[in-house]
């Protein structure tokens, strides 16, 4: 793989060509990370006009189609970080083969660290800006002020960015995992030192309903003390709730690489795995929409586990099915795709700053919140593109970007 397949899913890591000669059936993956950096973007521009205020500017809806973005923003929560970080996953041990613990370390310190600090210092002061302007009238009219400086170290967070932050960590103890079982098992690595790649072997049908059965109940304990509602604070983890999915997914993408897991799943199983999802969000409707909201949270409720079961089930459908689907009818890549591809990780990056400035050139317009989204939305994604093209155009920034 290119390094700009890796830039694409946020700073996984690039598959050396020696260990995937078959560079183009992998281009699958690298759409597959373009329509998910797509669907962040479109993810945070439903959150600003719908009723979950979670972002830097919102526009709480007035009218029903706010729920319609809601459950929009639910059915993305469900998979699609966690299928960011397994990707991330895919891609790691190559990585760290091509360049051994130490020097694997580093680049991964400059490819993530380097735009996490960017955002933190550059980008997050002026999407801050919105919030500071409305605590600040606050604080005027009690007769105190407040200056920018501390509103922004009192407020500090990574955004978007926190999917950088935790991958960073979850590269960091890779490294650790791969440096002490070569220290113990010196005579399963191959000459150059590297892990031998297994030959391919599909998944089992039983392993994935296991995966499932036991992510599921993973993340019900889980919730006992991380409800949905838990906020991270200064770290930035909007979603903390998830982690059981992040972690177990990044562990899945690593063993996908070495077992050849993607190349091996039937399209019996990319149709399996769509049915099931539908089946499942068919069969939790009557939950969510009976439930109170503080049930579905956690603390042991059976409304949490039958939040848990579905969250689990539909994600691991979507990962099958978009998988296979892609690995079947988008396995090719023209100019065009490559451009996406190649300012994909600008896109995340930059593109809360250009949600914002959005927000705030369109707040003169009164319209349903759906309308209202999908206006926004068809100017957010080409223009998220055009900056981040800018963006990769300054001196060295393509080097981490």
């Amino acid at each position: 793989m290119t390094d700009d397949l890796d830039r694409a899913a946020v700073r996984a890591a690039p598959e050396p060509a020696t260990e995937q000669p078959k560079r183009a059936r992998l281009l699958y993956i690298d759409n597959l990370r373009i329509a998910l950096t797509a669907l962040v973007v479109l993810h945070h521009t439903a959150v600003t006009y719908g009723n979950i205020p979670a972002w830097y500017y919102t526009e709480p809806a007035k009218d029903g189609s706010g729920l319609l973005l809601d459950v929009f923003v639910m059915f993305n929560q469900a998979f699609f970080m966690g299928f960011f970080f397994m990707i991330a996953g895919y891609f790691t041990p190559a990585s760290y083969d091509r360049k051994g613990a130490r020097p694997f370390v580093r680049d991964r310190l400059k490819r993530l660290g380097i735009p996490l600090l960017a955002f933190l210092l550059l980008i997050r002061p002026l999407t801050g800006l919105s919030g500071y302007a409305d605590l600040r009238a606050t604080f005027a009219e009690r007769g105190e002020s407040l200056p920018y400086w501390l509103y922004y170290v009192l407020s500090w967070d990574a955004g978007p960015m926190w999917f950088v932050e935790v991958l960073l960590v979850f590269a960091v103890i890779y490294a650790l995992v791969r440096r002490s079982r070569a220290r113990r098992h010196p005579d399963r690595l191959t000459q150059d030192g590297r892990e031998p790649v297994q030959a391919a072997r599909p998944l089992r049908p039983l392993a994935i309903v296991l995966f499932t059965i036991a992510l599921g109940l993973a993340t019900y304990l889980w919730r006992f003390v991380v409800p949905t509602s838990t906020y991270v604070p200064f770290v930035g983890l909007p979603t903390p709730s998830f982690m059981p999915q992040y972690a177990s997914f990044f562990v899945i993408g690593v063993l996908a690489h070495r077992h050849g897991w993607p190349q091996s799943l039937s399209r019996v199983a990319g149709r399996v795995g769509f049915a099931v999802a539908t089946t499942a969000t068919l069969a939790y409707l009557p939950v969510v929409i009976t439930a109170e909201e503080s049930t579905l949270d956690g603390h042991g409720t059976w409304q949490s586990l039958a939040s848990v079961a579905w969250e689990s089930t539909f994600a691991i459908g979507m990962v099958l099915g978009l998988t296979v689907l892609f690995r079947e009818r988008l396995n090719r890549q023209g100019p065009a795709a490559g451009f996406l591809s190649r300012h994909a990780f600008a896109v995340y990056l930059t593109h809360a700053a250009v949600l914002v400035g959005l927000g705030f050139a369109f707040r003169w317009l009164h319209a349903p919140a759906a309308a209202k989204f999908a206006l926004v939305a068809a100017v957010a994604l080409p223009l998220c593109w055009a900056v981040a093209y800018v963006v990769r155009s300054l001196p060295r920034a393509d080097r981490v970007l």
